[in-house]
């Protein structure tokens, strides 16, 4: 019997399983089609004039922006406010997954999020509650993915393999939503306007919810719960992996800065420099950014085996040499948009060129992100685990924020100067991870006696 007492079973796996999985899927629409439209909708209709005037709390809202920035031009702007906004996403999943634990419980705490979330994408289709909308949208996340996760966790005991394959499945259903909902929602913001692409999310994200309430019965049993039991402190060995993790922390946001980019001004770089008409079609700018969600699908498998061919030769790269070539495959990647204006000169340049871009971005990216959220699981001691998984998502939030910082660059300089200066930033995380893991052998030799029980935490 799962925990929770909870024991109907689909292929194997709890039947809540599915019903975590059909929730997440419109989450991910919710999200995605943020993150395709928000940029492109602020720079080409809320920030200009006739729209932003109407925008409730929009004046003491940019100048405590500027007060930390400087002035902003509209385009900038535009991407310090993304930037602020995908950082906020990212952090307070950490504060509502603290509230379903301890007060909410985790079926209250999503209901409320995802509520939240609705009423967020129906405000964006008004320009006075562009504001609130992010609030809420950003309240909501905070609440829904704090505790959607970790609900199938408790499906299942710690010692049950299924447990692998369930987080698989569930990644797969993360990739899906984020390959559909740009190109759902960028399809009716270009037809119908920039309304319908948010009020498809906004009904996506209601969707998600009915398939949620109505999957309960299936899902573990829920209660808000005290956490005041004893722990042991931290021996030395620990608490020298602790900070380990922690300077990691900014290293890894190197990365962030350079994908958070992607999700922010590289919208407006693929408006103004790749071929998007094709006849008398012009393709929508967010479709690109589908094939992030698709590209994972397809290369995760090819990755693994060939990092099993390696494992045969043991010539398989540790962890931290792993995040090194994803940062800088990653770092590559980005330098190649900025490569397009030599090729192409002011011209446009080919469709092909951005995907090529998304597929090598999306090999480091596998290289990277999967392997950092593995190895703090893995290294960090059992009674700071989730503590320090959660530290890991602040170099997310700090990424975004400084790349919403960066975003100002894309009118002032070349193309290729804004993206060399992403790649050398991302690059030279890889290069620093590299020093640190032959700084710091001797520790995370030792985390290997210290903490081998957290593979499965």
């Amino acid at each position: 019997m799962n925990p929770g007492g909870r024991d109907r079973l689909l292929f194997g796996h709890p039947r809540g399983l599915a019903v975590i999985g059909a929730t997440e899927f419109w989450d991910r629409i919710s999200f995605q089609s943020m993150q395709a439209l928000l940029v492109l909708y602020m720079v080409e209709q809320l920030l200009l004039p006739g729209h932003v005037e109407h925008v409730a709390g929009f004046h003491g809202f940019r100048a405590a922006i500027e007060a930390v920035t400087g002035r902003l031009s509209t385009q900038a702007l535009a991407s310090q406010i993304f930037g602020v906004y995908a950082a906020l996403v990212y952090l307070t999943p950490v504060f509502g997954g603290f509230l379903g634990d301890r007060f909410l419980g985790r079926i209250r705490a999503i209901s409320l999020g995802a509520l939240l979330m609705t009423a967020g994408h129906f405000c964006m289709a008004f320009d006075r509650s562009f504001l609130l909308a992010l609030l809420l949208l950003i309240s909501g996340a905070g609440l829904f993915r704090g505790n959607l996760a970790p609900q199938i966790g408790e499906m299942y005991a710690p010692e049950d393999r299924r447990r692998t394959v369930a987080f698989q499945v569930y990644g797969a259903v993360v990739n899906l939503g984020a390959f559909i909902a740009p190109l759902v929602s960028g399809a009716l913001a270009q037809t119908w306007g920039w309304h319908a692409g948010f009020a498809f999310a906004g009904f996506g994200m209601l969707v998600g919810l009915i398939v949620y309430r109505a999957g309960r019965r299936d899902l573990p049993d829920d209660s808000p719960r005290e956490r005041n039991e004893a722990r042991a402190p931290l021996n030395a060995p620990e608490r020298g992996i602790v900070l380990l993790l922690l300077l990691l922390v900014p290293i890894c946001s190197l990365f962030w800065i350079a994908q958070s980019q992607v999700w922010n001004t590289y919208n407006l770089w693929v408006r103004d420099h790749v071929a998007l008409r094709f006849g008398s079609w012009t393709m929508p700018v967010p479709w690109l950014q589908s094939v992030d969600g698709l590209a994972p699908l397809v290369f995760i498998p090819v990755v693994v085996l060939f990092w099993r061919w390696q494992a045969k030769r043991e010539a398989e790269p540790a962890d931290f040499a792993k995040m090194a070539i994803g940062c800088i495959l990653f770092g590559i990647s980005t330098f190649w948009l900025g490569c397009a204006q030599f090729v192409y000169g002011s011209g446009r340049a080919p469709l092909l060129w951005a995907i090529a871009f998304h597929i090598g971005s999306n090999i480091g990216w596998i290289y990277f992100q999967p392997t950092a959220l593995a190895l703090y699981s893995r290294l960090a001691p059992r009674a700071v685990n989730a503590t320090m998984i959660g530290c890991y998502t602040l170099s997310v939030s700090i990424g975004s924020i400084v790349s919403g910082r960066l975003g100002g660059l894309y009118e002032t300089v070349s193309p290729f100067q804004f993206w060399s200066v992403h790649a050398a930033l991302c690059a030279s995380g890889g290069l620093a991870l590299l020093v640190i893991a032959n700084l710091a052998r001797s520790h995370l030799q030792a985390a290997q006696t210290v903490v081998p029980a957290n593979s499965a935490a």
